[in-house]
């Protein structure tokens, strides 16, 4: 079992406490603790106004969570016009489309990202990821981070689109700026961070499909300036808002998931351990860690009418917080949830969220996380954080500024 540790005191009736608590960098490192007193409390509201929203109700226990998730019609995932809280001056497609314009996207998606689509990917995959430790393996040590867990899924969704490599440093960039606003303090300051870069994104992307178009460069980018929906070609604005979902999926969350997973690993080497002498448990380590480790703790989701949830009454016009995080961590839901078990048959968890909008790329993050874990292992089946080091978690989505790592 899993000690969660003192539950924090949060003071519900404090407008703003929920974003505060988000922010706070004991919530990054470990938001468990935080996740159960939520659950304790059951729906909490946080009334303060935000992008002229009303921030409302936090959903936490499992049932729940799974109910709002898979009621699309009562909890929109349509953000409205103007601008969308990261950059972006239109809804992404196809995270922030409702039905049924959102499953003509779909179906014109899956496809590329689909199990056996992906399953090709693995040679690939697997030499990137050998090429990665080559760089480090001789030395005995490297900064996971920067040296494996941001170059890995980036390069990866770089071929996958048909985009030259030498751009990485760019996209890293606004990457940053688009989700993370710089790590600027100020709310005001972030968004302003998050506009330029999103404004950089599109301009990119603008060139870039120009570019593409003329080149005929193979690639998922070129499918879709030659793919057709309901007949009609895909507009450049929707190319471009597909592509900047692209931006947070593929450059983002696979990094997030890898360094939870190797943090996670190289201070628990019974589990360790397990990957190492049973290669075979990886699959499921895979899954056991997206559910404890929760890089992507929340999904919004907006009352498209009045409604309750467990009670709790929540207004059309109103934000839902949807917790995965606290989902994946419910004893009512999951049993022994306070535990990670890599023998886990059954884990039906909410990482890749769930209903219509389950993750586009799910697939292909999972494949990234199971070549990296055995190809890993493989070769560094020994490791550990160097005695005296303080982590630095990122809010929002989980991951690791900088993670050292030492191995014989």
């Amino acid at each position: 079992m899993t000690d969660i540790g003192t539950l924090p005191d949060l003071d519900f009736s404090k407008p703003g406490w929920s974003l505060a608590m988000m922010l706070d960098p004991a919530y990054a490192r470990d938001p468990r603790p935080y996740f159960e007193a939520l659950r304790r409390n059951g729906p909490a509201r946080d009334d303060f106004e935000m992008e002229g929203r009303r921030r409302s109700v936090l959903v936490t226990r499992y049932d729940q969570v799974e109910a709002t998730l898979r009621n699309s019609k009562v909890f929109s995932s349509k953000f409205g016009e103007g601008m969308q809280g990261i950059g972006n001056e239109r809804p992404l497609i196809p995270l922030q489309i409702d039905p049924p314009e959102h499953k003509k996207y779909r179906v014109l998606l899956d496809p590329y990202l689909a199990p056996r689509q992906v399953a090709r990917l693995e040679p690939d995959i697997t030499a990137l990821v050998n090429q990665l430790i080559d760089g480090f393996e001789e030395r005995g040590s490297c900064e996971f981070t920067s040296e494996f867990a941001v170059p890995l899924p980036c390069t990866v969704f770089l071929r996958l689109l048909g985009l030259p490599l030498e751009d990485l440093d760019f996209f890293l960039r606004i990457k940053e700026g688009i989700i993370r606003g710089n790590g600027e303090l100020s709310l005001a300051k972030q968004q302003a961070v998050r506009t330029a870069a999103g404004r950089e994104c599109y301009a990119y992307f603008e060139s870039a499909l120009n570019r593409i178009a003329a080149e005929r460069r193979p690639g998922l980018l070129l499918d879709l300036l030659d793919a057709e929906v309901d007949g009609q070609r895909l507009s450049r604005d929707e190319i471009m808002d597909i592509c900047y979902l692209f931006i947070i999926a593929g450059l983002d969350t696979v990094t997030d998931s890898l360094c939870c997973f190797w943090a996670f690993l190289a201070t628990h080497p019974e589990h360790r351990r397990t990957i190492v002498e049973a290669p075979e448990r990886i699959p499921a380590a895979v899954e056991e860690m997206l559910r404890f480790e929760s890089p992507v703790s929340t999904v919004a989701r907006i009352a498209a009418e009045d409604t309750e949830i467990g009670g709790c009454p929540v207004h059309k016009g109103e934000n839902v917080l949807v917790f995965v995080g606290a989902a994946n961590t419910d004893p009512d839901g999951i049993p022994d949830a306070g535990s990670v078990d890599f023998h886990r048959e059954t884990n039906r968890h909410w990482a890749f969220g769930g209903g219509i909008h389950r993750c586009l790329g799910s697939h292909l993050a999972r494949q990234e996380l199971r070549v990296a874990l055995r190809e890993w292992h493989r070769r560094i089946p020994d490791y550990t954080v160097p005695d005296g080091t303080e982590l630095a978690w990122t809010p929002m989505l989980r991951s690791v500024t900088e993670l050292p790592l030492s191995f014989g």
